[in-house]
């Protein structure tokens, strides 16, 4: 159960600040065992201990008042303590004569012969608005109660009896400063009710999460792909920043951060910076919206593109060294691709070889790919090639005129010896 979970230190606070109302619960306790020792000496009464009379008030005191009980010669006494829940320094704050009023029995006097009869209002009330809480809590209804006190440990409500919000249960974040709530109107939720000890345990965390919920439903069907809002930079992680747009928080990735490369996101925004954003794509199931801060404002490549083309010379710095090339910064937020084969005219095994990061260099532009926002760029273009030694042909092998010979022994004549001369100028 909440109240058994419910800190020490939060205990004594509420019992601290609830002392005078647990004094009248003890004076009335020990009038009830009072009313039950005096009915035992009564052979007969005409009011039990419970019984809910009604009356007329006829007499206002500085502590009580007296009331003719409907239907009897009985006058029943309503001591101040028992007019209200509420602390009042005078009867005279919620009841005036001739007013008709119901209370419950607490106590039964004898005195010379004369019955006293002890009238609660406050106990006939408390009864009646805890079985309508308990309803209501039944129902899960949310009730309002105004403020009456803050202490530490929350605060008090009435709500027609005694209500109490733990800190912990005032929000859904953190609240430093309770005083702010003071005197105010709050909506909240019965969390648990013990009738036997007269307390109440509210909760309005509950009504301030199902309203965030609710917002943050609606600021999401609201939201459409394409749009530019403004918001809060809330958080940031070593991947992207969070932005408050409202009711709901949206991620920028690092990537989406600007146009110029960035190493930590904290480099690029602050915690509390407001920022225009895009919102690239809303998934309500997951309630997750991811937005964009560098396409919120113009392109710099969109600028670049108006102001160059294919085959001007720029200087451009290096920032990025990949095996297959450079990637040079021609303009503010603007990148382009020296591919390894642009680089030089001599063969570059990779890049790091001959260029190192923030090195100052000359580029002629290639081509530009405006629809993925590409520039294909060429340091060895910017370069006159260097006269290389032309490679001489090669010499030609002397042909070495082929003999034919036959290694036997036979004295017979050989073809070469038949037709040598005729095979002298033949070219195999």
């Amino acid at each position: 159960m909440l109240i058994e979970n419910l800190n020490e230190e939060n205990e004594e606070n509420i019992v601290d600040n609830d002392t005078t109302e647990d004094n009248e619960k003890e004076e009335e306790k020990k009038d009830e065992v009072e009313a039950v020792e005096s009915t035992e000496s009564t052979e007969e009464l005409p009011f039990n201990i419970d019984d809910v009379v009604t009356g007329t008030v006829y007499k206002i005191e500085d502590k009580f008042i007296k009331a003719h009980i409907d239907g009897t010669d009985f006058e029943g006494i309503v001591p101040i303590s028992q007019l209200t829940n509420q602390r009042i320094e005078k009867p005279e704050e919620v009841v005036n004569i001739d007013d008709q009023i119901s209370g419950v029995v607490i106590k039964v006097e004898n005195e010379e012969n004369r019955q006293n009869v002890i009238l609660s209002i406050r106990k006939l009330e408390e009864t009646k608005v805890y079985e309508s809480l308990e309803e209501k809590k039944n129902n899960d209804e949310t009730i309002t109660g105004k403020v009456t006190e803050v202490v530490k440990a929350g605060l008090v409500l009435d709500v027609g009896v005694r209500g109490f919000i733990p800190a912990s249960l005032i929000s859904d974040s953190f609240v430093e400063d309770l005083e702010q709530f003071a005197d105010q109107e709050l909506e909240v939720k019965i969390e648990e009710i013990e009738f036997d000890k007269n307390r109440v345990i509210l909760n309005r965390k509950r009504i301030v999460e199902s309203e965030k919920n609710e917002n943050k439903k609606a600021q999401l069907e609201s939201l459409n792909v394409g749009d530019i809002v403004e918001g809060t930079v809330v958080r940031t992680t070593n991947f992207g920043a969070f932005v408050d747009l409202g009711n709901i928080d949206g991620l920028v990735h690092i990537s989406q951060l600007s146009y110029s490369r960035v190493e930590k996101v904290e480099d690029a925004v602050e915690i509390g910076q407001k920022v225009e954003v895009k919102i690239l794509d809303i998934k309500p199931e997951e309630e997750r919206v991811s937005l964009s801060i560098k396409q919120a404002g113009q392109s710099p490549f969109t600028s670049f593109v108006e102001q160059h083309a294919q085959d001007d010379v720029l200087d451009g710095v290096v920032k990025r060294l990949v095996d297959f090339g450079a990637f040079v910064e021609v303009a503010p937020g603007v990148e382009g691709l020296v591919h390894v084969s642009e680089i030089s005219y001599d063969h570059v095994n990779v890049p790091s070889d001959v260029l190192e990061v923030n090195q100052e260099i000359q580029v002629k532009i290639l081509s530009i790919n405006e629809e993925e926002e590409k520039i294909s760029l060429s340091i060895k273009a910017t370069q006159e090639q260097a006269d290389r030694p032309k490679q001489q042909a090669r010499p030609k092998k002397e042909s070495t005129p082929k003999v034919y010979s036959d290694d036997s022994n036979s004295d017979e004549p050989t073809l070469g010896d038949l037709f040598g001369d005729k095979f002298k100028d033949f070219k195999g």
